[in-house]
């Protein structure tokens, strides 16, 4: 987070894991989830705990997803647990009620980015092009989402922006796998990934929670290889 991010607060009331200082140094990989019932949430997010993965970044995209936020902050102490898919101000001050201790947006207009500087939470605003970064190092952010990664340009178009931006650090997503991962956090710019390859549909439907913890684990181990 850079230093004209404000200073994250304590953890919402019940959520007792701390409070990240930096989306991107939380882990390697950020579990994108996408919960279709909410009492699902406090397992899933066990199992990705379990498994190393503390930040888990739970999608705006359902009616389930601020119930879920809420279930995680209040019954797993150590998740870091946030939102993502965050498109207008009103999702962040909703996301932070229900207990979102950061915020993820697959991109940004001034508005968005002035609610979310002022959410008092660490955020990380998305990008696809050149431009998008350099408008938000202008406004003091350094920190950011590349978002479609693999649609967008993937690895390559991340290591052509290494030479000319180093000063911008990238959390990319979207078309990530465990067999594309690896590629991307061996980029300098490049601080840790976000995918949901751990969270195989069929096993979350089933709630095989042990095999979700399984594929975590074998995602957080992935920082040993960088």
């Amino acid at each position: 987070m850079t230093s004209s991010q404000p200073a994250p607060p304590p953890p919402a009331s019940g959520a007792r894991g701390s409070a990240p200082t930096s989306v991107l140094d939380l882990a390697p990989v950020i579990p994108v989830v996408v919960v279709q019932d909410a009492a699902d949430a406090v397992p899933l997010a066990r199992a990705l705990v379990d498994g190393g993965l503390p930040a888990i970044e739970v999608t705006l995209r359902t009616p389930a997803a601020l119930d879920a936020i809420r279930a995680v902050a209040e019954g797993v102490p150590d998740a870091i647990v946030g939102a993502g898919t965050v498109t207008r101000p009103e999702h962040v001050a909703a996301a932070v009620a229900a207990g979102a201790q950061f915020l993820v947006s697959p991109g940004w207009t001034p508005a968005l980015l002035d609610a979310m500087r002022e959410s008092g939470v660490p955020f990380l605003p998305g990008v696809s092009t050149t431009s998008e970064v350099v408008a938000l190092l202008e406004r003091g952010v350094s920190d950011m989402k590349f978002f479609p990664a693999e649609a967008a340009g993937g690895t390559a178009y991340l290591k052509s922006l290494a030479g000319p931006l180093p000063q911008a650090r990238f959390c990319p997503t979207g078309g990530i796998g465990v067999a594309t991962a690896p590629s991307y956090l061996a980029l300098p710019n490049v601080a840790c990934v976000g995918g949901s390859w751990m969270l195989p549909e069929a096993e979350v439907r089933a709630g095989a929670w042990d095999r979700v913890e399984a594929l975590a684990r074998e995602a957080a181990a992935l920082a040993t290889a960088r």
